[in-house]
């Protein structure tokens, strides 16, 4: 596994953090609690983001940047412990999130997606495809949106879209703009040993 990005360890640090919270989900309303969800959301994006700026200057090739995003995934993805169900709950949207994050990112290592369908469209296509329970379907086009955010393109308002998967799986995609508009510093980072917090 390719550590220099993110560990084991590293995501562990994040749950325990999520158990000292003892969240429940009024406390959401009130911020600080629930921000560490979103530290969470940009710790990993932010990882998922290194590999691709690492890939696009040549210094790591198409199969070991698949590959690394893939290790990542296997972390948040490892089954643990309860934490609470409101806490539980969360975390499970979350990774819904994520889950839009790293096949986003797959999708641009890749290269072959839909870059000429309005994303405007595309999110409507996601939408009518939850609708019809094609919940596989819906997460491949909001990645082809979150690859063509990656590359470039600005992500839509999405303040009309109603609470659902979808509106889950944009919260990632929106993850990824938020981190590219932001400290950009992540283009120059070569990785690290994953260890620190963020």
């Amino acid at each position: 596994m390719n550590e220099e990005f993110y560990t084991k360890k590293r995501w562990l640090n994040w749950i325990n953090k999520v158990k000292e919270s003892n969240f429940k989900l009024p406390d959401i309303e009130e911020g600080d609690v629930g921000a560490v969800f979103v530290y969470i959301m940009d710790d990993v994006v932010l990882a998922c983001l290194k590999v691709l700026a690492r890939y696009n200057r040549g210094i790591i090739a198409a199969d070991e940047a698949t590959s690394t995003i893939d290790d990542i995934r296997d972390i948040v993805f490892e089954d643990h412990d309860s934490l609470g169900e409101d806490a539980d709950m969360m975390l499970d949207s979350l990774k819904t999130s994520l889950a839009a994050v790293f096949h986003s990112c797959q999708r641009s290592i890749d290269g072959d997606f839909d870059k000429e369908t309005p994303i405007g469209d595309l999110l409507r296509e996601a939408l009518d495809a939850e609708a019809e329970e094609e919940f596989d379907r819906a997460l491949d086009i909001v990645s082809v949106v979150g690859a063509r955010v990656i590359g470039g393109e600005a992500m839509l308002d999405l303040s009309d879209i109603p609470y659902c998967m979808v509106a889950e799986l944009l919260d990632g995609v929106d993850a990824i703009s938020a981190a590219m508009i932001g400290d950009d510093s992540y283009k120059e980072d070569d990785g690290d040993d994953g260890d620190e917090e963020a």
